[in-house]
């Protein structure tokens, strides 16, 4: 599959892997607490943009509600795999799967919250991806980026480099932007 935002897949054992190291993670801090810094909302539609094995999924359902909408959206078939036992498992109506490496396939300004977890030092085209989620993103909708791969400051940086966005809130862990 031709790799646009995404920069690389990763076989199957490394993601089994990757997925198993993140159950640990999980259960040492709770995704829960990091969603807690972005404000969702009961209702909200939220796109988890790399959505990698779906450690964010049960979390969000529980704040968006049944009158919410999830989109996951990765460019690895296993991690999409994943996110619809999640969903099957928990009886998740409101889950959707996107495979993709770049475009999202969503309407323009429907998407109140964009979670870029730990992806954005992956994404071989930075600005296509920015592009595009500015362009799903509703006009007061929330980019929230965490990723440890990077320093506080190339993450400001590149996400507001192009001008589409700028800094909105900083959390404890998380970097909180908006349309500029």
């Amino acid at each position: 599959m031709h790799q646009k935002g995404m920069s690389k897949t990763t076989s199957n054992l490394s993601f089994r892997l990757m997925a198993l190291s993140f159950k640990l993670r999980d259960w040492v801090l709770p995704r829960r607490r990091i969603l807690r810094e972005v404000g969702i909302r009961r209702g909200d539609r939220v796109l988890d943009y790399g959505c990698g094995p779906g450690s964010y999924i049960g979390p969000l359902a529980e704040l968006v509600g049944e009158e919410g909408r999830i989109y996951a959206l990765d460019l690895h078939p296993l991690a999409l795999q994943m996110v619809q036992r999640i969903a099957l498992r928990k009886g998740l109506k409101n889950v959707e799967t996107i495979p993709s490496d770049c475009k999202t396939g969503l309407p323009g300004e429907s998407i109140d919250v964009v979670l870029l977890y730990d992806v954005l030092h992956e994404l071989s085209s930075r600005d296509d991806v920015l592009r595009e989620l500015h362009r799903a993103l509703k006009p007061q909708g929330v980019l929230s980026v965490m990723d440890h791969h990077m320093k506080e400051g190339e993450v400001v940086s590149a996400v507001t480099g192009g001008g589409l966005f700028r800094l909105l809130k900083k959390g404890k862990r998380t970097l909180n932007f908006c349309k500029a």
